[in-house]
């Protein structure tokens, strides 16, 4: 929505109270969430700037700049370069689960998208090699991907299967998820050893995910296997905070 016209609803503010001793900048702030989180202003729709907004309703650069700080730090508003502050879509909230990002953005009637940046044969590294099992420089498959909910970036996936994976296609990548492609090719997934962290943004990461260079991502390692204890892939992912989010269940023994 970055495209479209600046969305600012004027009739949400008309009555401000400027005597009173509530805060103007808290008058606008409570409206603002409020008009946020029931829909009034929707998903991605993207604010006037600070200066447009002070002049519409009468009020200094200061107080609107704070009234929309208290909406950015309650995770509803982001700015970002080139666009402006805009309305935070509806985070993807994945269960900690042996299931793919694919499959987690379908089941919570989000439509997930594929770009393929990487998808080649290369020779197994130490690191590699020890977590697949296979003998270092021996073949393996390195895939990397762009995945995007609603056509907003929310993940960079990188992905490295035993040689024997080479014939699935960037086609099949793009139209499904890595685990649906695998169960399709007789792969059990069973268990998998998994860790969750977070760093700033490297390389291209900010660029591919759409947000500032050196902002924070959340970080996901897995090692996954199969039935018979064999190892048949090793991914290392980061995601949008702000799209993206992990939940687990934890139960007291």
């Amino acid at each position: 929505m970055a495209g479209e016209e600046p969305y600012w609803p004027d009739e949400l503010f008309s009555d401000l109270n400027r005597t009173g001793p509530v805060p103007l900048y808290y008058q606008v702030s409570q409206r603002l969430e409020q008009a946020i989180r029931s829909g009034r202003i929707p998903s991605g729709a993207r604010l006037e700037n600070e200066i447009a907004i002070a002049q519409r309703l009468g009020l200094s650069r200061p107080t609107v700049r704070r009234a929309i700080q208290e909406i950015v730090d309650k995770g509803l508003l982001v700015r970002r370069r080139g666009v402006g502050t805009q309305v935070v879509q509806g985070q993807v909230t994945r269960q900690v689960e042996l299931t793919s990002l694919y499959e987690d953005l379908q089941s919570s009637r989000h439509e997930p998208g594929t770009r393929v940046l990487a998808h080649e044969t290369v020779p197994a590294n130490e690191v590699v090699a020890a977590t697949l099992g296979v003998p270092v420089g021996s073949d393996i498959v390195r895939l990397r991907r762009q995945r995007s909910t609603d056509g907003t970036p929310v993940a960079v996936l990188e992905n490295f299967l035993p040689g024997d994976f080479s014939d699935i296609t960037s086609e099949q990548l793009e139209e499904r998820g890595l685990y649906q492609i695998l169960r399709t090719r007789g792969v059990t997934i069973r268990i998998a050893k998994q860790k969750i962290g977070a760093r700033r943004a490297q390389g291209d990461e900010a660029e591919l995910l759409g947000i500032d260079k050196g902002s924070p991502v959340l970080t996901m390692e897995r090692i996954a296997f199969d039935h018979t204890g064999r190892a048949f892939e090793f991914g290392h992912h980061c995601y949008r905070p702000d799209m993206y989010g992990f939940e687990t269940t934890l139960v007291a023994k």
